[in-house]
């Protein structure tokens, strides 16, 4: 069994902490065993490698996301990319194509499917590995797994058995049909007919929907495919393959399950109240604070609210209406922090002047032993200043070694790197002409790549 794992989202729901490069997968708000803070992406992928699992598992992301996902959990994860968003359908058949032109795997192997991010104890993957016994058995198109609902919650979608008695002895039911997101009341009267939440995990024969594939005249050949992925239809999998799908059955688990997709449900989980700078009165009640930048917030007499600051702006909510967010952040600006590979990019400032300068100030951040690529822009010259950390520079070939206190100029179509003896802090200012489109040209990424390409020069 092959496992593809899910990792999407326009991070709306939890601004502005989550942006459209750091989606709610990414945050770092909950605890390991170490009281360390870590992301569900963390979470989850520790979580195989309990399981034995992650030898067998992929996870398939957008091009926007490669970098923040290899800097939580190494580059040595396999990833498929998406070139860009197109809803789950287009991103799983990719997955499957990958699978199946790329790596070879047969087209009688089970896939699953799950998303990155469900806040699940470790059983729950156990319980994964139960669906390729479900799949075999029953011999349906489709095994998905439901949970079994604590309470009858609007915010879920729900599988509903084709009956009680008509479980078989594999622990698996027939699916009669599906419910999406009902009212409360509607929810109670599933939960009457033995109704599962679903969680959105699901197995198939590879064979299975790459035979879907070629009955819609697409690619089964990943490098076609990818090329023709701005051609697919922006249409979620259960639209396009699970309404269509014949035969269909679920696995019902009993365990823990809950998605952390508002600061509701989010901030429930959260071991403490406050993380970064702030205080919050005694006489605040459920209120939870989540400060990225620093300057410090107070919160006085407050109860039931969550209040949440980035670099991306500042939100205060009652947790009641949290859900309500993605209707007030229709602001126009870029990510103004993002996690990298090799650290990370925070903007203090971005302005555009009457002459049509450009200036674009950045704090950036690179871990020890980490290093930029070896690049260039093509429109905009850079002036770094070190802060912080002592590292080895190289700019078109010429190299140096640099300290805090250092200051670097960098003129437009210049070659330059930078690698960490220590961890780094720099100060860069960005300029040019706001009409000219400015293209950041990669030679080399490894540092071995990069010296080595060096002295040929």
């Amino acid at each position: 069994m092959k496992l593809v794992l899910l990792s999407g989202g326009s991070g709306t729901r939890l601004w502005p902490l989550s942006n459209d490069a750091r989606s709610k997968q990414f945050l770092k708000v909950l605890e390991n065993d170490k009281q360390q803070l870590i992301s569900m992406v963390q979470k989850v992928w520790k979580q195989l490698e309990n399981s034995d699992l992650d030898k067998d598992s992929y996870i398939a992301t957008s091009q926007s996301q490669v970098e923040m996902m290899q800097s939580q959990i190494g580059t040595e994860v396999p990833l498929i990319i998406e070139p860009e968003r197109r809803d789950t359908f287009p991103a799983i058949a990719l997955a499957a194509v990958y699978l199946y032109s790329v790596k070879g795997v047969s087209l009688s192997e089970t896939i699953t499917i799950l998303p990155v991010d469900p806040l699940v104890e470790n059983d729950f993957f156990e319980a994964v590995k139960g669906l390729d016994r479900v799949l075999h058995a029953s011999e349906a198109d489709l095994a998905l797994m439901g949970v079994k609902p604590t309470y009858p919650s609007a915010k879920y979608g729900y599988i509903i058995p084709a009956a009680v008695d008509s479980e078989c002895e594999g622990g698996y039911m027939k699916v009669e049909e599906f419910r999406e997101k009902p009212s409360e009341t509607q929810a109670a009267a599933l939960l009457k007919q033995q109704a599962l939440w679903n969680c959105g995990v699901f197995a198939f024969k590879l064979g299975y929907l790459i035979s879907l594939l070629e009955q819609l005249n697409l690619p089964i050949h990943y490098d076609e495919l990818n090329k023709q992925y701005h051609l697919l239809p922006k249409i979620s999998f259960d639209y396009q393959v699970v309404e269509n799908a014949k035969r269909i059955v679920v696995l019902p688990y009993e365990g823990c399950w809950k998605d952390l997709g508002t600061w509701n449900t989010l901030t429930e989980e959260m071991k403490n109240k406050q993380i970064g700078k702030g205080i919050i009165s005694e006489d605040c009640h459920n209120t939870h604070l989540i400060n990225e930048i620093d300057i410090p917030i107070s919160i006085v007499g407050l109860s039931d609210i969550v209040v949440a600051a980035s670099p991306d702006g500042i939100l205060v909510s009652s947790k009641s209406a949290s859900t309500r967010i993605k209707d007030y952040i229709n602001y126009n600006q870029g990510p103004k922090y993002e996690e990298r590979r090799w650290g990370w990019v925070r903007i203090l400032d971005d302005q555009i002047y009457e002459d049509n300068r450009c200036v674009c100030t950045k704090r950036v951040g690179i871990r020890t032993g980490e290093n930029l690529s070896y690049r260039m822009h093509t429109y905009r010259e850079e002036v770094w200043t070190i802060v912080k950390g002592e590292g080895e520079f190289i700019q078109n070939g010429n190299y140096m070694k640099v300290k805090a206190g250092n200051i670097l100029h960098i003129p437009t179509k210049t070659l330059h790197t930078l690698k960490a003896a220590s961890d780094i802090e720099m100060i860069v200012v960005q300029s040019g002409l706001s009409y000219e489109e400015n293209q950041l040209v990669e030679l080399y990424r490894t540092w071995k790549e990069i010296t080595e390409g060096c002295l040929k020069v």
